[in-house]
């Protein structure tokens, strides 16, 4: 568990206990391949702001359970199928569901999960912004998705296209997590839009984090292949960076272009890359979300929790997987 989660310990583990007992069905199939993902563990980013968010408004740990859980599942559930798409055979360095149990299997269980979580949204009937806006987030995570898979391998895409992808298919519903517990818990917009503007913010931060990481990360660290994207075809923003100012711009996008690279050319791609000053940049900008999500926590109450999200944001920044 991250450090900045303490205050949270208790509640988390409420949250993992809902998920244990969310998962398990009399379908042995079902319960076997739900835990396995589970047990793969991970940083609980989205339930633990949920609960943060919660802690500015009448707090209460019972009313943000089903929220949080029904947060981490739409999140589980786009791993699953993100495995497929991608063809990933580990994450956190443990065997995906595809790798384990093949597409068709991780398909329906990435909808399962998902579907799950529509059940525990359907108890928050008092506050029908939750369901409004996890529906609209979800619709948009869907639209980067596809976004991404129709722009593979496609040199031209330009920084503005980047931004529009990653914020669908992160940010947004990072956003939603830090907003929904405080409206959960009855809170004005005067907590809740503050909320959202510092989850956006280190939503896209997290976002470009990891597709830095992707090309500079420890791969037993990172816990999968180093250059998945690149691979893939997924033009990322040290990438677009990078075709912008290498000195060997024209052989980078050769290289990013081509379907099929050895891993002479994929070191030679992400050297060029790296020698570019492309990562750097690419910090530069994660600092500026962290830095607007900061600003956005200066709007909300002054209680410890206040603090408590300023270092997670920095975390975001700062983490090497």
């Amino acid at each position: 568990m991250l450090e900045f989660f303490e205050d949270i310990a208790t509640e988390l583990q409420m949250v993992e206990k809902e998920l244990s007992v969310v998962v398990k069905t009399p379908n042995p199939l079902l319960t076997e391949t739900s835990t396995h993902l589970l047990k793969a563990g991970g940083k609980r980013l989205r339930p633990a702001l949920c609960l943060f968010g919660a802690k500015f408004y009448n707090f209460n740990p019972q009313r943000i359970l089903p929220l949080a859980t029904a947060l981490e599942l739409i999140h589980m559930a786009t791993l699953v199928h993100d495995d497929v798409v991608d063809a990933s055979l580990t994450r956190r360095g443990k065997p995906t569901v595809k790798a384990m149990w093949g597409n068709s299997i991780s398909t329906h269980i990435g909808s399962y999960l998902f579907a799950k979580s529509l059940i525990l949204i359907a108890r928050y009937e008092y506050a029908p912004l939750i369901s409004i806006v996890l529906a609209s987030t979800s619709v948009n995570m869907g639209e980067g998705e596809i976004q991404q898979i129709a722009a593979s391998f496609d040199v031209k895409q330009s920084f503005r296209d980047y931004l529009y992808r990653i914020n669908r298919k992160t940010a947004m519903l990072i956003a939603a997590s830090a907003q929904l517990g405080a409206v959960a818990c009855g809170a004005p917009k005067s907590v809740y839009y503050p909320l959202y503007r510092y989850g956006h913010g280190v939503g896209m931060a997290f976002q470009i984090t990891d597709d830095i990481l992707d090309m500079v990360a420890d791969q037993q660290e990172l816990g999968k292949p180093i250059g998945s994207d690149l691979r893939q075809g997924i033009i990322t923003l040290p990438v677009i960076y990078a075709l912008d100012s290498a000195r060997q711009k024209d052989r980078l996008r050769e290289l990013v272009a081509k379907p099929e690279k050895d891993e002479d050319e994929m070191q030679e791609a992400i050297s060029i890359i790296t020698n570019s000053g492309a990562i750097e940049r690419s910090f530069e900008l994660v600092g500026k979300y962290i830095n607007r999500a900061k600003q956005a926590l200066k709007e909300l109450p002054d209680i410890p929790t206040r603090l408590t999200l300023s270092l997670a944001a920095d975390f975001v920044g700062a983490r090497k997987y």
